[in-house]
């Protein structure tokens, strides 16, 4: 396993880490998420992402009781939750710094720990203001409930004025965001995020890097039963995902996978990895055999050189466009 710095930070984290998105709650049970978690670990996993809104907070239940059975020494883990949607009451969603304070401490309690490493905004709130926010993810970190706060699909002028507000009142700024990043949703990641890597030195955490298993294949002839978009009460996804002119893409990406020697899915989740400003992507699997051919996808990426990187964007022929630049 490739460690990373989170950004600008000090904080080390694996370049594949695991997420418990749709499947902890939803699509498995504790036994096979701690199957999949034990995998991860084998590979050198430490960083295992996780949200209040996941199954309404039983994601975190099962994460926290599968740390503690296996005994795991807590430092060696990099634990996130993500605070948004908590409930069902008035003040049980957004970033209030009431809602920002007792979902944090819900989580830990669910989670089974102290800390985590990582909380994130999981979504902007424009009926809170930001100064708010920024205080209320500042005092968390200040007293030990995380010790780096980011945020999660923010605009990078969204982010730069968290940055604005801390730099201004001494608080602690957010030192990560996590944005979907796949080969078919590519310009908040790689345009309009690139000044924000150097100054203030952005770390991703990057989330559906299969495009909700779009880029395994498995949808080339159509939706198998056990599949993410199969499972109830994610039927929104399928209009997403599913586009004919996508399909055509992943049938020809798979060509270029066999030339490599590796599948599809480890094509793109190499293809994730190869960007420089992407501290981890996030993976996530039902099954212990998928997470293993995820792992695996860390031998590909030094096989993607300039000319399959140049075959893969012929197939894409989405790339966007330079960044602005700025005279000084």
């Amino acid at each position: 396993m490739e460690y990373r710095h989170l950004g600008s930070s000090g904080l080390n984290v694996s370049a594949l880490s695991f997420g418990s998105w749709v499947t902890f709650g939803d699509q498995i049970d504790t036994a096979r998420a701690a199957e999949c978690m034990q995998v991860a670990y084998d590979h050198g996993v430490n960083f295992f992402d996780n949200a209040e809104a996941y199954a309404n907070g039983q994601s975190e239940r099962m994460m926290g009781q599968i740390i503690q059975d296996k005994g795991w020494s807590r430092s060696d883990l990099v634990l996130s939750t993500k605070i948004f949607w908590g409930g069902d009451g008035p003040n049980d969603q957004g970033l209030s710094r009431k809602h920002v304070i007792e979902g944090t401490k819900a989580a830990l309690r669910r989670l089974q720990t102290d800390y985590v490493d990582l909380v994130f905004c999981h979504r902007p709130d424009p009926e809170t203001p930001v100064e708010e926010t920024v205080r209320a993810m500042s005092y968390l970190v200040d007293q030990g409930y995380a010790f780096y706060w980011g945020t999660s699909e923010w605009s990078a002028e969204q982010i730069r004025h968290a940055h604005a507000v801390a730099r201004r009142e001494h608080l602690v700024p957010p030192t990560m965001e996590q944005p979907q990043y796949n080969m078919f949703h590519r310009e908040r990641v790689e345009r309009e995020y690139a000044p924000l890597y150097d100054t203030p030195g952005l770390g991703t955490t990057v989330w559906s890097p299969l495009a909700s298993g779009l880029l395994t294949g498995k949808y080339n002839g159509g939706i198998p039963e056990d599949s993410r978009l199969a499972t109830e009460g994610y039927e929104w996804l399928q209009d997403q995902v599913l586009r004919e002119q996508r399909l055509d893409k992943v049938q020809r990406l798979g060509a270029v996978a066999d030339d490599l020697g590796c599948s599809t899915a480890q094509l793109a989740l190499a293809w994730c990895l190869q960007n420089p400003n992407v501290s981890t992507v996030i993976t996530g699997a039902s099954k212990p055999h998928q997470v293993e051919e995820n792992m695996q996808a860390m031998d590909v990426v030094d096989q993607l050189d300039a000319e399959t990187r140049e075959r893969i964007e012929t197939i894409l022929d989405n790339q966007p466009a330079p960044p602005p630049t700025y005279r000084k």
